[in-house]
């Protein structure tokens, strides 16, 4: 059994930016990631940030993870690539699986930052080979240069589904469409603008009704769907297409919380079933934190601050308070709040009032 202070499972930007927040006040912590390269969502991320210089503005995703890793390396933070975590025991103890070796790891904290999976659809021919999820496109283009196709339909208009179709077409690939059930387009208008203006039609209220094809997917039927999500008569469409890509959302991965017995609550706004946590990203039980995407879906810039409060949380837990843990506290809390002022962090401020109220209740 190896014993150790600060676990934090996934090397993503929470995770990666607990790492260094901890570090920052003397604690050593180990990150563990079941993937080979360090970053998580950042490694495939090619667009610019938005936000402001000190949430990284203008700089591309990929570009911060590689910064993010490189710091973790010339502070000499431990990382076990390729090693998951596959269990949570009732004494604390975490197994991890590395080398095809299980280990047993018994940290005094620990951070699931575990990130999200993303949500598929089903409709006749879903299973054809050519039916792919967006972070599927996005790690096949940005992490190994293949395209997935010739020419795409992609279903939903949230950032994701603007994002790449932008990347698809950069790369050359021709996106004949993208449709969307809700009656208003889900991204950052700025995206939705750049797509249209190349000839991409944006399609709101219509939905797939099959894939077409026998071997692989040559096409795809879709039509315009009502109040009530149904089908209007005659408003059938046939789009030829070699691919498909769903981007309809993304589900928090919290099999490790549940297992570690965290108090969790369904909140629509959070992405569903999320851990409730305090300020610092304390759940309900003493010393396991949470951060990211795996507390709620939101963006990576979000998800740095939450791993960083986590970092800082963890801190406290072990060493105690201080005026200079404190302050840096208060000055990520009001850095956090500062990226959900707008409109766009409204969904993400309601969850968040929501899982606090959560918590209320049940004590």
């Amino acid at each position: 059994m190896n014993t150790l202070d600060f676990l934090i499972i996934g090397g993503g930007p929470a995770g990666l930016m607990a790492a260094l927040a901890a570090s920052d006040f003397g604690l050593k912590p180990l990150v563990i990631d079941e993937n080979q390269k360090l970053g998580g969502q950042l490694i495939k991320q090619t667009h610019m940030f938005f936000g402001s210089k000190a949430e990284r503005a203008g700089t591309r995703g990929f570009d911060i993870g590689t910064e993010l890793a490189g710091e973790m390396e010339k502070r000499g933070i431990e990382i076990w690539s390729n090693s998951p975590a596959v269990g949570y025991y009732p004494d604390g103890t975490v197994a991890v699986l590395k080398n095809d070796k299980l280990h047993g790891l018994k940290p005094k904290a620990v951070l699931a930052a575990t990130g999200a999976s993303e949500n598929f659809v089903t409709f006749p021919g879903s299973d054809l080979p050519g039916v792919y999820g967006a972070g599927a496109v996005q790690t096949l283009m940005n992490v190994y240069g293949i395209k997935p196709g010739q020419s795409v339909l992609m279903i939903g208009s949230g950032n994701i589904g603007l994002i790449v179709s932008y990347q698809l077409m950069q790369a050359g690939v021709q996106v004949k469409a993208i449709i969307e059930g809700l009656p208003n387009i889900g991204g950052y208008l700025v995206h939705a603008s750049k797509i249209a203006r190349a000839g991409v039609p944006i399609l709101t209220r219509h939905t797939i009704l099959e894939a077409v094809g026998e071997d692989q997917v040559k096409g795809a039927v879709i039509s315009r769907i009502d109040d009530k999500w149904q089908p209007v008569a005659g408003s059938q469409q046939n789009i030829e297409c070699d691919t498909i890509c769903l981007a309809v959302g993304l589900t928090p991965l919290t099999e490790m919380l549940w297992q570690a017995g965290c108090q969790m609550n369904f909140v629509p706004e959070l992405g569903g079933q999320v851990a409730w946590h305090d300020e610092l990203m304390m759940t309900s039980i003493p010393g396991i934190f949470t951060a990211g995407d795996v507390t709620g879906i939101e963006e990576a810039s979000t998800a740095m601050l939450e791993g960083e409060l986590a970092g800082l949380g963890a801190v406290k837990y072990l060493k105690g308070d201080s005026k200079e843990l404190q302050c840096r506290i208060d000055d990520t809390a009001c850095r956090l709040a500062g990226l959900r002022a707008g409109p766009f962090g409204q969904k993400a401020r309601e969850g968040k009032c929501k899982l606090k109220e959560c918590r209320i209740k049940q004590v």
